[in-house]
């Protein structure tokens, strides 16, 4: 049997999750507030993720969230974002992980392993505090919303 990676060890009833990322040549996009592409992940339990990448056209603040909702993305992991579009959107029950910079592949696998905290993930001239919620721990996916 091999071990469960840490955003699974905690989770009783486990199902799949919507993570959304802002795309930007391969890399988390800057500003979600003008981003024109996001990834969106599904992960499932067994580790397995399904991919896609969508246009994103509107840049108004209320389309934009109607649209991420209604995707059923429960994270959005994000660079900068502007204040009342991220209470916006969680408002609408998606959690936003914000000032997270890198490439796709190494950001998803960071939030999913528990380590999305390191410096490298940190967008420049944000300091750790920044991100709200965090508690220091980084975030993990526990199965449930």
């Amino acid at each position: 049997m091999t071990a469960l990676p840490v955003w699974h060890a905690l989770c009783n009833s486990c199902k799949p999750m919507r993570i959304a990322i802002p795309v930007w040549e391969g890399r988390v996009s800057p500003v979600f507030d003008v981003a024109r592409r996001l990834v969106v992940v599904d992960v499932t339990p067994g580790n397995d993720t399904r991919r896609s990448e969508i246009d994103l056209p509107d840049l108004q603040v209320a389309p934009r969230v109607r649209h991420m909702a209604m995707l059923g993305a429960e994270v959005l992991i994000c660079g900068a974002i502007s204040r009342p579009l991220e209470a916006w959107l969680s408002s609408a029950g998606i959690r936003v992980v914000p000032h997270t910079c890198g490439p796709i592949d190494g950001v998803l696998q960071a939030f999913l392993n528990g380590q999305l905290n390191d410096q490298a993930y940190l967008m420049p001239g944000c300091c750790r505090r920044r991100r709200r919620g965090r508690g220091g721990q980084g975030w993990r996916w526990q199965g449930t919303r």
